[in-house]
């Protein structure tokens, strides 16, 4: 209790470090919240177009079930296919029909016939998708394949380059972050001289007197990342009818506050060692 209180005495006299601790922290903590809703909402889009068919295989007229359903087991097999839906050509009008039910010309001009049997695939990994359109081209029973490739390599390595570089900024900011914040105490313990030999000349031990600092350390990475997570947080809340907009059909939106929350909690215990850290840091150096 006597340490906190100590704490608190620290941060009063000196509010100007205090506060630049503070918004160093705050600063990080917002970047690096902004980041991760782009990271994990990058991943949520993509995790939402494998879950969608991205290739559609068209099969030739004389195409035999039998055959097809070999080629069924031959794609199971890869490992790589998530879900496969054969669309026989009877379906496939039902479908016709059911998009084109304002039309009736169009209906008239279509019979069962024309449309071709087909499959529709999604692949475990987006990546993945480029082999099983590679065996669907092999195949003579097929006469069409449908397959984005562009937007599926885009898409991909958008994804990738994402996380790579939203990690390399998240260390980045953490590591200033703690360095930054150990200036300041070491700062504080330099002022702080006199008062810290006077009270080892009254046999103060030294976690009697590095505990402060620590707390201090503690206090200042809390403090930050409360206020960084709750900027983030409510500029998401903002833009989010706007973002809905954009990402028509891509259930992204809005974050459910139980996702916000546990995030705040991950910062919170890396708020707690990014203190600790920056603490222990200018305490064992000049608190020895």
């Amino acid at each position: 209790m006597k340490a906190f209180k100590t704490t608190w005495n620290h941060i009063r006299r000196s509010p100007y470090q205090a506060i630049a601790a503070i918004i160093v922290a705050t600063q990080s903590f917002f970047i690096i919240t902004l980041l991760t809703f782009v990271v994990i909402g990058s991943a949520k889009v993509i995790q939402y177009f494998e879950s969608r068919p991205q290739v559609m295989a068209f099969f030739k007229d004389e195409a035999d079930q039998k055959d097809i359903d070999v080629l069924h087991a031959e794609l199971d097999r890869t490992g790589k296919v998530a879900k496969l839906r054969f669309i026989s050509k009877k379906e496939a009008l039902q479908i016709y029909r059911k998009q084109n039910a304002d039309n009736p010309l169009l209906l008239d001009l279509v019979t069962e016939d024309i449309l071709p049997a087909s499959f529709e695939i999604s692949a475990v990994q987006i990546e993945q998708l480029s082999d099983i359109a590679g065996i669907l081209k092999k195949s003579p029973l097929v006469q069409t394949i449908f397959f984005p490739e562009d937007v599926v390599a885009v898409l991909s390595s958008f994804t990738s380059a994402v996380s790579k570089i939203g990690a390399v900024l998240i260390v980045f900011f953490m590591i200033s972050s703690m360095f930054i914040i150990a200036i300041i105490i070491s700062i504080k313990i330099s002022q702080k001289k006199e008062e810290i030999e006077v009270m080892r000349l009254l046999s103060a031990t030294n976690w009697y007197i590095r505990w402060p600092f620590i707390f201090e350390g503690i206090v200042y990475g809390i403090v930050g990342a409360v206020v960084g997570w709750l900027l983030a947080s409510l500029i998401l809340l903002y833009i989010t009818p706007s973002l809905k907009s954009i990402l028509l059909g891509i259930p992204l939106l809005p974050v459910p506050l139980t996702y916000l929350f546990a995030l705040l909690g991950i910062e919170l215990v890396i708020a707690v060692v990014l203190g600790v850290v920056s603490s222990f840091l200018a305490v064992f150096r000049y608190l020895r």
